[in-house]
C-alpha cells in the first residue's frame, strides 16, 4: 500500500502504537484500531497468559485490522530478558538479561539467546521487540537502566547489541535499539522525572553514541528515543524524544539513520507531567519521530492521536512530514510483516522448540556470567555444615522490575548440595524488626549466605543494616551475593566474600549454588567497575 492510498486519519494512525488491559482484544483496542486506525499494539504482562492465548490474541488483533481493510499491525513487547520480561511462562525461555550477557564476554551467547527469544516471539505473533538496550551504564546510581545494560564499555555494548539485533531481525522480529542518544549516565528514572546528561559532544560520541552508530551500520530496523535532556545537542530544556536537534539533526542528518524512530511511552512522567501527552505527541512528530508510543490510558491515546491530527489540519505540522514518516513505517512493514496464517502455530513451535540444547545453553550462560569479586577464605561452603540463607523477596512490580511467578530461591538451589539449609525470606526493603529477627537466627550458624537485591539506585537501608549486622557476628563463613545490582558492594564493602549474579532467575540461582559449594567455578568478568573492592578473584 502507498502513502497516497491513505486518508490523513489513516496515515496518522499508522504513527501510533498503543496498549490495552486485557488478555483478548477489548473495547479499548478495538476503538483504537477501528476508529483511530492505530498501526500497532504493545503487550505488557497484563496481556499475557498461556502461549496459546497470546498467539490467539495476536491473530485476533491482526484479523480485526484486516477486516477493516487496514494494514498489518505491529505487535510489540519489551522482552529484554532478565528482570524485564513481559512474558512470564514456563514454556517460554527465560533468557538472561543484558548485564549477565555482558559479564560472559561472549557476544555469541547474546546472538544465540536472542535468536531463541526471536523465534518464540515470532511464534506468538509478536513482530517487534523493544530491545536491545544500548545504553552504556557508567553511572552506579542509575535507577532505571543498571542491569538492563550490557555494561560500561561502549565497545562491548556495541558488540553485544549488534549480535542481538542480528538475531532478532534474522528471525523475523524488528529490533528496536534504545534509548537514543543514551540513558546510561543518569540518576533519574524517566518513568518518574526528567533526567539530564550534561556531557559535551566529544564525550557523547566516544561513549553514549557508539553503540547506536554500530546499530545503524548494522541496519537496525527501529531506534527508540530517550526522555532525557542533552544540553550539548539541544539548547532548550526538552528531552531527546521532543528535540528536532536530536532526532533530525543528530540521528538523521549526522548519523545517517534512515530507519524508523519510535518514542518511548509518552505517559512516562518525563513527558506527561512536563509537556502533556497530546502536546508531547505533536512535539515528537515535529522533532522527527515516526511512531509515537502511548501504552496505557485510552484517554491519553485518543488525546495524542487527535492532537497530531489537529496540528496537521491547522498547518502546524506539514502533511509532508506525516507522509515521510508513514513511508518509513510502511516500508518496514512490507519488509518484516508476513501475511496472516503463514507462520507455524505457537503450540506446535513451542513443543518442538523445548529442546535440551536450549536449557543447556541457558545454564551455560548463567555459569559463564556469575562473577566472583572477592573471597577472603569463605568458599567453598562445607556441605556437612548447616547453612542459613537470607533471601530478599521482590514484592512490588514496576515497569523495569518484574518478579517471575515460577521463581527458585537460593535456598532451594543450595538444598540440592547441602542437606541442612534454613532459608529466611525477607522483604527487599526489610524493616528493623525483620533485620533483628534474622540476626537473632544467624547467631546459631557458622555458615551464612545473604542475597541482596537492589531495584533502584542503591542497596535499601534495611538490607545494608542486615549485612553489616551479619559481618559483626563473624560467622566462620559469610558470603554476600548480589542478585540484581552489582554495585551493592559499595554499601557493604566489608563483606568477606562477594559474588555478582545480575538477576535472581532460576538458572542463575542454580549456578550460584554450584559455585558456592565448589562444584563449579564462577566464569564471569565484571562488565562495570566496582572501584577498589574488586581486588580478589577466583
Amino acid at each position: 500500500m502507498l502513502v497516497s492510498d491513505l486518508t490523513l486519519e489513516q496515515k496518522i494512525g499508522q504513527m501510533f502504537i498503543c496498549g490495552f488491559h486485557a488478555q483478548e482484544p477489548d473495547e479499548q483496542i478495538r476503538r483504537l484500531i477501528e476508529e483511530y486506525h492505530v498501526g500497532g499494539v504493545i503487550y505488557f504482562r497484563r496481556n499475557i497468559g498461556e502461549p496459546e492465548q497470546v498467539a490467539a490474541m495476536s491473530s485476533s488483533l491482526q484479523e480485526m485490522a484486516a477486516k477493516q481493510g487496514k494494514l498489518p499491525l505491529w505487535i510489540a513487547i519489551d522482552q529484554e530478558g532478565g528482570m524485564v520480561a513481559r512474558i512470564d511462562h514456563r514454556r517460554v525461555s527465560r533468557i538472561p538479561g543484558n548485564m549477565s550477557l555482558g559479564a560472559t564476554g561472549n557476544p555469541d551467547f547474546t546472538y544465540r539467546v536472542s535468536a531463541i527469544s526471536a523465534q518464540e516471539l515470532h511464534a506468538l505473533g509478536i513482530n517487534m521487540n523493544f530491545a536491545p538496550v544500548l545504553d552504556v551504564n557508567n553511572n552506579p546510581r542509575n535507577p532505571v537502566i543498571g542491569v538492563r545494560s550490557f555494561g560500561e564499555d561502549p565497545e562491548q555494548v556495541a558488540e553485544h547489541g549488534s549480535a542481538a539485533i542480528r538475531a532478532y531481525q534474522e528471525h523475523g522480529v524488528s529490533a528496536a535499539a534504545k534509548h537514543f542518544p543514551g540513558h546510561g549516565d543518569t540518576s533519574v528514572d524517566s518513568h518518574l522525572g526528567l533526567a539530564s546528561v550534561e556531557h559535551g559532544m566529544e564525550r557523547l560520541r566516544e561513549v553514549e553514541l557508539k553503540p547506536f552508530v554500530r546499530a545503524i551500520r548494522d541496519g537496525v530496523d527501529v531506534i527508540m528515543t530517550a526522555h532525557v535532556v542533552f544540553p550539548a545537542i539541544e539548547k532548550e530544556a526538552v528531552p531527546a524524544t521532543l528535540s528536532k536537534a536530536v532526532l533530525t539533526g543528530l540521528l538523521r542528518d549526522q548519523l545517517g539513520y534512515e530507519g524508523v524512530i519510535v518514542t518511548d511511552c509518552l505517559e512516562m512522567h518525563a513527558i506527561a507531567k512536563h509537556f502533556g501527552v497530546g502536546e508531547g505527541a505533536v512535539l515528537a512528530v515535529e522533532a522527527g519521530a515516526d511512531i509515537v508510543l502511548v501504552s496505557h490510558t485510552l484517554q491519553d491515546q485518543i488525546e495524542a492521536v487527535e492532537a497530531v491530527t489537529a496540528a496537521v489540519r491547522s498547518g502546524r505540522i506539514p502533511e509532508s512530514v506525516i507522509d515521510a514518516a508513514v513511508s518509513r513505517v510502511l516500508k518496514l512493514k512490507e519488509k518484516r510483516l508476513q501475511p496472516s496464517g503463514t507462520q507455524e502455530s505457537a503450540p506446535a513451535f513451542l513443543e518442538r522448540h523445548e529442546k535440551p540444547e536450549t536449557e543447556r545453553l541457558l545454564r551455560e550462560v548463567a555459569a559463564g556470567s556469575i562473577t566472583l569479586v572477592k573471597d577472603d577464605g569463605q568458599l567453598p561452603l562445607q556441605e556437612d555444615e548447616p547453612v542459613l540463607v537470607v533471601w530478599p523477596e521482590l514484592r512490588s512490580e514496576t515497569q523495569v522490575d518484574e518478579p517471575w511467578t515460577e521463581a527458585k530461591t537460593l535456598g532451594q538451589a543450595l538444598s540440592e548440595y547441602i542437606q541442612d539449609v534454613n532459608e529466611l525470606t525477607i522483604s527487599a526493603e526489610p524493616d528493623l524488626h525483620e533485620v533483628e529477627q534474622v540476626l537473632a537466627a544467624a547467631k546459631g550458624y557458622r555458615q551464612v549466605v545473604v542475597a541482596t537485591y537492589t531495584a533502584g539506585s542503591e542497596l535499601p537501608a534495611g538490607q545494608r543494616k542486615l549485612v553489616e549486622g551479619l559481618i559483626a557476628l563473624q560467622p566462620q563463613r559469610l558470603v554476600v551475593a548480589s542478585t540484581r545490582n552489582p554495585y551493592d558492594l559499595a554499601a557493604v564493602p566489608a563483606s568477606p566474600a562477594y559474588l555478582c549474579c545480575y538477576e535472581n532467575t532460576p538458572y542463575f540461582m542454580e549456578g550460584l549454588a554450584s559455585i558456592l559449594t565448589g562444584h563449579a567455578k564462577a566464569g564471569g568478568t565484571l562488565p562495570v567497575s566496582l572501584g577498589s573492592q574488586t581486588t580478589a578473584s577466583q
